[in-house]
């Protein structure tokens, strides 16, 4: 009975994630992980409070096609900037002093809202172009609530920008419980201005995401400060550091924008084949998802600084031990939760979904689609494991190629898939290329420190 005081519990947990750095990465990644399921909680409360208030009518509508361009840039643009300069942050600390690596984040800080304002105003500039393109099927009214919708998520670029360098930076001071636990405070906003704001409409919506968006990014700002690091952006010109986080941008843009690309084509894909596919691949990857998002969320978290730390330090043994240990233990534990999804699949999707509109019949095609994408859990999860560990490494060149292999498979394997089994073959082709991905992005991980072990003996 002892062990269950918060006090022993707290030892005991202390001990369990210290010592080594796998049990170091493993407890920063339970934490992330924890931190993610209460925002994915909160989230899910949320859409419930969207769902009664706005049904699936116009204004929910126009909402959802806004936001769709701006997400797309913050998970290309904005979504990359961490991956590009958390490894060199890291080298720069271990080896030439904290202070050197704050006027790297500083400068980096300051490109980073050059870019990301230069960005929100094109997407400005151009939305008149393309909403009727992406929303054909709009009528005037709706398309010009949709713009106006635009103008007023558009920040929301920035914010995240920043807020995702602000994070990566706290993460690498191994912060990681603050980082993943602040996004609950969005979908928290966001409800209160659902409840209380009666006459805005969908604007509710845009306005917990831009509040959210601020409220995190104080929140972040205040811890870094509280750790003597300066958020004030400021350009210390084009040093050597600085260059190198710009090289390693590039490709990790191409790479995340051939990535996003394949979400596109997916549901572009399935519009093509009966009534209701689109959103039976819709919900048949909602269960998925989850899990996935919540191991992958927290070792990404986790995984970068500690790897960077060593390759920083040169310790190539200690790499090649770690990864090949989190290999195995994702497999051990992602395969039978495979398993358990695949059997149970059809009574989760009744649980979940069967009610009202959604038919016994729409479950049956719904679990189906939901099997063939069980099947990537193990490869998506140790794929990005290693996309973690190439960019710590600062070898993003590979993850366009592989991106661009992605893409290639994913639309050759849903041309084949889909004319044997229609919708089920898409979610049959995500699985198919994830395990191409992992495979060939395990190949070049493997390959290349065996390559420096040969340099170190010779």
């Amino acid at each position: 009975m002892k062990i269950l005081l918060p006090q022993n519990l707290l030892t005991f947990w202390k001990k369990l994630t210290s010592g080594s750095t796998n049990r170091k990465i493993f407890g920063a990644a339970m934490i992330v992980g924890m931190g993610t399921l209460f925002v994915k909680v909160a989230a899910m409360f949320k859409e419930l409070v969207v769902a009664w208030k706005f049904g699936t009518g116009d204004a929910l509508d126009a909402f959802l096609i806004a936001l769709l361009v701006p997400s797309f840039m913050i998970n290309v643009i904005a979504g990359s900037l961490k991956a590009a300069l958390i490894p060199t942050y890291m080298q720069v600390r271990e080896k030439q002093g904290r202070k050197a690596a704050e006027n790297l984040f500083c400068g980096v800080t300051f490109a980073s809202i050059g870019l990301l304002t230069i960005t929100t105003a094109l997407i400005l500039f151009l939305a008149p172009l393309y909403l009727p393109l992406i929303a054909a099927g709009f009528s005037q009214e709706k398309l010009d609530l949709t713009f106006r919708l635009t103008c007023a998520i558009s920040p929301l670029i920035l914010l995240s920008g920043i807020q995702i360098i602000w994070g990566g930076v706290l993460n690498a001071g191994e912060r990681f419980a603050l980082v993943a636990i602040s996004p609950i405070l969005t979908p928290m906003i966001t409800i209160i201005f659902l409840l209380r704001s009666e006459t805005w409409g969908s604007f509710s919506l845009a306005a917990g995401l831009i509040c959210g968006g601020i409220a995190e990014m104080t929140i972040l700002g205040v811890v870094l400060k509280r750790q003597g690091i300066s958020i004030l952006p400021k350009w210390y010109g084009l040093n050597p550091e600085f260059i190198q986080v710009a090289t390693q941008y590039a490709p990790t843009v191409a790479a995340s924008f051939l990535m996003c690309s394949a979400i596109i084509i997916d549901q572009s894909m399935a519009a093509i084949l009966a009534p209701g596919s689109v959103a039976a691949l819709s919900y048949g990857n909602r269960v998925v998802s989850l899990p996935i998002l919540l191991i992958t969320t927290g070792l990404n978290a986790a995984v970068v600084p500690y790897f960077s730390k060593m390759i920083a330090t040169k310790d190539w043994t200690g790499v090649n031990h770690t990864l090949k240990y989190y290999l195995r233990l994702i497999f051990l534990t992602t395969v039978p939760l495979t398993a358990i999804v695949i059997v149970f699949s059809e009574l989760i999707v009744s649980i979940l979904f069967q009610r009202g509109s959604f038919t016994a019949s729409d479950t049956e095609v719904v679990a189906n689609i939901q099997n063939f994408y069980a099947l990537q859990i193990p490869f998506y999860v140790s794929a990005l494991f290693i996309v973690d560990i190439i960019v710590s490494l600062r070898k993003n060149y590979i993850l366009i190629w592989g991106s661009g292999l992605n893409l290639i498979a994913n639309i050759a394997g849903n041309f084949i898939f889909m004319h044997f089994l229609g919708v089920k073959g898409i979610a049959l082709s995500t699985s198919f290329v994830y395990l191409i991905s992992f495979s060939f992005l395990l190949f070049f991980a493997l390959n290349f420190l065996k390559n420096i072990e040969k340099t170190r003996v010779n």
